[in-house]
């Protein structure tokens, strides 16, 4: 993806299509990196890249609606919440998303936090 710039209190990211389709790509940052998911039908969302677990990194997860599976215990969680889906429990910090003209923009202010 290209480097982030800034704008107000959003960061351009990159392309959509920057994001594989059922993948992901991180946005690294102080305070812990953050994960992009894309879904199969473009949606675009953003967790923190770290398992409520044992701390797996959730970007290497398989994304499968708009859930991903940690890589290391299968534990699955919302995209659009960070919420771990039952009957595990706990949650990751969420973030704002939006595209914009086939553009991504992430907001580093979590809107879920856990």
């Amino acid at each position: 993806m290209s480097s982030a710039v800034e704008n107000g209190i959003w960061i351009e990211i990159g392309a959509v299509t920057d994001i594989p389709r059922l993948g992901s790509r991180v946005v690294r940052r102080e305070g812990g990196d953050i994960a992009l998911f894309r879904t199969g039908e473009d949606e675009v969302f953003a967790l923190l890249n770290r398992c409520p677990h044992k701390g797996g990194p959730l970007s290497e997860g398989i994304v499968y609606g708009r859930s991903v599976a940690c890589p290391l215990h299968n534990w699955c969680l919302e995209l659009h919440s960070g919420q771990v889906q039952a009957p595990d429990e706990g949650c990751v910090p969420s973030f704002p998303v939006r595209v914009d003209a086939g553009r991504v923009w992430l907001s580093l202010d979590a809107t879920h936090g856990c």
